[in-house]
């Protein structure tokens, strides 16, 4: 097992790797998906959250160790450089992988639980959510920082930035979910608007955004929603695109 831990993180190698033994049998369960599993964990120190990767398919388990980094030392190696940057993410504590003479078996990352009030999946269920429409203004200043700190967020969902209340009425965001993330990139005009194609197929919130992003950016926010919504629609048609796929083929198999 490679274990590697964060300096900072007031943890022991035996105490995060016997967490990672006791994952099956204890913790509390958060999410438990067809590819990865997520607990936390109540420790002396603070509440730990432990998300289990798949075990790799034959290909990506050789990949894994020979040639590409694993999705849990990803996680973590791109919150320790979001928070160096001044993004939000919740502390990376660990990560752990385990290997046998084939390739990569399992992996962890370890990182710490935090309460927040919802996430941004939240403000596309709920349009009627207490102050629905500055939350929304705020996070697109946020993902704005992003684009301008060279970062893209390939899998800037819905479901994969926390939204924390503060006391003077602003608001936090946090990404989680990070392994699949790009620093240094120039962001030209296509790239940040399809950066938010994955958020909301609803029109208008993108209208909101697209208002609000032309505060920052040097185009019209007609031309912004234009190319948000060109984008989203795009994303939309693909993702039916994969389920109907997806139905067939477990059509054919039963």
């Amino acid at each position: 097992m490679i274990c590697k831990i964060n300096s900072n993180a007031p943890f022991s190698k035996e105490e995060i790797v016997n967490l990672v033994n006791d994952f099956h049998s204890k913790g509390t369960l958060l999410v438990k998906g067809n590819r990865n599993e997520i607990k936390f964990f109540k420790s002396k120190h603070f509440i730990l959250n432990i998300k289990s990767f798949k075990i790799p398919h034959l290909i990506n388990k050789i990949a894994y160790k020979y040639f590409r980094k694993s999705k849990a030392r990803r996680s973590f190696e791109y919150a320790t450089i979001l928070l160096e940057k001044g993004i939000g993410t919740p502390q990376p504590i660990a990560y752990l992988e385990n290997y046998n003479w084939l390739g990569l078996t399992n992996s962890f990352y370890v990182s710490e639980q935090l309460e927040t009030e919802l996430t941004f999946r939240e403000l596309v269920w709920y349009p009627d959510y207490p102050d629905h429409e500055n939350i929304l203004r705020q996070f697109t200043k946020f993902t704005f920082n992003l684009h301008e700190k060279g970062i893209f967020f390939s899998d800037h969902s819905a479901g994969n930035t926390l939204i924390k209340k503060m006391p003077n009425g602003k608001y936090e965001f946090f990404l989680v979910d990070l392994n699949r993330m790009a620093f240094d990139r120039k962001m030209d005009f296509n790239k940040r608007m399809q950066n938010f194609s994955r958020l909301t197929p609803k029109k208008e919130m993108l209208e909101i955004m697209s208002e609000e992003y032309a505060k920052f950016y040097s185009e019209t926010s007609s031309i912004i929603f234009e190319k948000m919504w060109f984008f989203t629609n795009q994303f939309q048609e693909q993702f039916l695109k994969r389920r109907r796929l997806k139905k067939q083929l477990k059509f054919w198999k039963s």
